[in-house]
């Protein structure tokens, strides 16, 4: 059974699918049930600056410090959503851009998620 905005990865070719319509079935790729990423918090966070921080009610950014954005080690996304779950805004990144987030509209998002290419999805 699924979740909405319950986010899975395939272990073989690394798709990365997001709920939207909750159901009974498995989700599957390449063959294999798809992995359900589980969004590390604040207190899993060690040395890397991964969890996203709301530096006003406009802006998110990864990491009290920004968080690395070159090849081999960056973000892929970052997500704001409200705490209905009924509006999200999803901001998709390239190497080398900054890894922050502008909120355009009056909605009022508290939680915020990530995905680092390397140590996978976090939550604020």
């Amino acid at each position: 059974m699924t979740n909405l905005l319950e986010i899975y990865r395939c272990e073989i070719c690394g798709n990365i699918v997001q709920v939207m319509h909750p159901s009974n079935g498995e989700l599957v790729c390449c063959g294999k049930p798809m992995t359900k990423l589980e969004a590390h918090k604040k207190e899993d966070e060690k040395q890397e600056k991964h969890v996203p921080v709301f530096l006003n009610d406009k802006e998110i950014q990864v990491g009290s410090e920004p968080h690395p954005m070159i090849e081999e080690h960056h973000i892929e996304f970052i997500q704001t959503i409200t705490e209905d779950k009924r509006q999200l805004i999803t901001k998709f990144l390239d190497v080398n851009q900054e890894p922050k987030m502008i909120i355009n509209c009056s909605q009022n998002f508290n939680k915020a998620i990530e995905y680092c290419n390397i140590h996978g999805l976090w939550e604020s």
